[in-house]
């Protein structure tokens, strides 16, 4: 077998229906789904097949996409045993990475992230926050650009490094349309405010992120069974007091997702992509060697299985 890495997409990857097929022809997916249920309190596969508006809101999206990946790869593993060189999730997809290396059950993994969804948005009410993407324009430029607005008293910050030429932006939605006319000045081709109602990865989520590691540490465990790459610094981890920390900073800091994929592709033959869709593999086309291949269904499980020998 390949040497591989494991990624695990985050919130904007959610569409109405996923999973549905793995349900369909996985056993193991309908007690997952049960078991996450139960511990949530609501339906989730309710929300994940019929309730668009709900899947739209993060407190259930983040507990959604991490099922979703969770099946996938529980899927693959009853197929191929392969353990990974390394994880890597974006965002809220570094709590896969994490119950996928087995610090994290999947109840007490569907839980925190449910409850990380609730304290940003319970952070991020009443602030009118947002996200911006931006596209074809260098780092250095868009962090600038943002600098500058935020020594006018605005509240901006690059906050999703995905790949070259395409960085997040969040903070106050007003802020951040406010600097859209500056970014194309620079050279952008494209700055776009999303739909989303929270922002992620900046200061403003500074109180969720004391509450979200004070929830970890009662439900993390120190079973690391292979390293995760940490989204605030690009630096590999295996313990739960390193991952404790790293979570908690990962919340007011920066996703450095491109950064970790350049710094640690040249250690794998092939990246393996586990949940809805292919939102990583479509990032990683620019620049980079390794195959990404993406297990979102169970058809495509089987044509990568055959891939990686």
């Amino acid at each position: 077998m390949k040497k591989v890495a494991f990624l695990f997409p985050g919130q904007g990857s959610q569409t109405l229906g996923m999973g549905k097929d793995f349900l369909e022809s996985f056993a193991d997916a309908k007690a997952m789904f049960e078991e996450a249920s139960d511990t949530l309190g609501f339906d989730i596969q309710k929300v994940m097949f019929e309730d668009s508006e709900k899947l739209e809101q993060t407190a259930y999206a983040q507990p959604a996409i991490l099922l979703t990946s969770l099946i996938a790869l529980r899927a693959f593993e009853k197929e191929c045993e392969i353990t990974p060189v390394f994880a890597i999730g974006h965002s809220l997809g570094e709590f896969s990475a994490v119950s996928a290396a087995g610090a994290l059950s999947l109840k007490d993994a569907v839980y925190t992230v449910h409850q990380r969804g609730k304290f940003m948005t319970e952070d991020c009410e009443g602030k009118d926050t947002g996200m911006m993407a931006v596209l074809g324009l260098d780092d250095d430029k868009v962090e600038a650009v943002c600098e500058n607005a935020r020594n006018d008293g605005k509240k901006t910050w690059a906050v999703n490094y995905n790949t070259d030429g395409q960085v997040v932006l969040a903070g106050i939605k007003s802020d951040l349309s406010s600097i859209e006319a500056q970014l194309k000045e620079a050279g952008a081709k494209r700055a776009l405010l999303l739909n989303m109602s929270v922002c992620s990865h900046c200061e403003i989520l500074s109180n969720a992120s004391v509450k979200l590691k004070a929830l970890l540490n009662e439900k993390m465990t120190d079973s690391f069974s292979f390293p995760i790459i940490s989204n605030a610094t690009s630096e590999k981890y295996s313990s739960k007091s390193d991952a404790l920390n790293l979570l908690e900073k990962q919340l007011v800091s920066p996703v450095l997702y491109k950064q970790s994929i350049k710094k640690f592709e040249s250690k794998v033959e092939a990246f393996i992509e586990f949940g809805n869709g292919s939102v990583l593999a479509g990032l990683n086309k620019r620049g980079v060697a390794a195959p990404t291949y993406s297990i979102n269904s169970p058809a495509s499980m089987a044509e990568i299985i055959e891939k990686l020998k």
